[in-house]
């Protein structure tokens, strides 16, 4: 049994940006967004290098990596730990061809990523360690349901363009 349990494996499927921290030459922190983060399999994470010079840099220097992936509405989500290998059609092809093709047809249970043939490499994490990620909000009592319903409104907002009408404090 892989380290990936349906609820993670739920999460990923349904989020549409993470943020992969990595480690750079200097020992400092790189945090990167990624909008590819996928389930390879019950183990593996992929994402595509679409636009991440650094952070790819920062693997090939070292391949330690973490991803979180967070549902913005019930403010719940995942952080993975883990080892990063590139995949690049010098090195694998066939490896980076199935990826790629996985990514564009949404195979594999992928979401569809129309970027994905201008994809430099692919980045295959070994997930090594799971947590879960919950939000300070729920200390207060909320529920799951209340939660969502807050941070929906909350969007709803921003996306009309109407962050007046937030009460102060909330």
């Amino acid at each position: 049994m892989g380290i990936l349990t349906g609820d993670m494996k739920r999460v990923i499927r349904q989020q549409r940006i993470g943020f992969v921290a990595t480690v750079c030459p200097d020992g400092t922190p790189n945090l990167s967004p990624k909008g590819t983060a996928a389930v390879w399999d019950d183990d593996h994470l992929v994402f595509a290098d679409l636009a991440s010079p650094g952070t790819m840099a920062n693997l090939r220097a070292n391949p330690a990596l973490k991803l979180n992936l967070v549902d913005l509405f019930s403010r719940k989500g995942y952080r993975f730990k883990g080892t990063a290998l590139i995949i690049e059609p010098v090195q694998d092809k066939e490896l980076f061809d199935e990826i790629r093709r996985a990514f564009e047809t949404g195979s594999r249970g992928l979401h569809q990523v129309q970027l994905a043939s201008s994809a430099c490499a692919f980045v295959l994490v070994n997930v090594e360690r799971a947590l879960p990620l919950v939000s300070p909000a729920y200390v207060s009592g909320k529920t799951e349901g209340e939660t969502r319903e807050d941070w929906a409104r909350y969007w709803a907002l921003v996306h009309e363009d109407r962050m007046e009408e937030l009460a102060v404090g909330e």
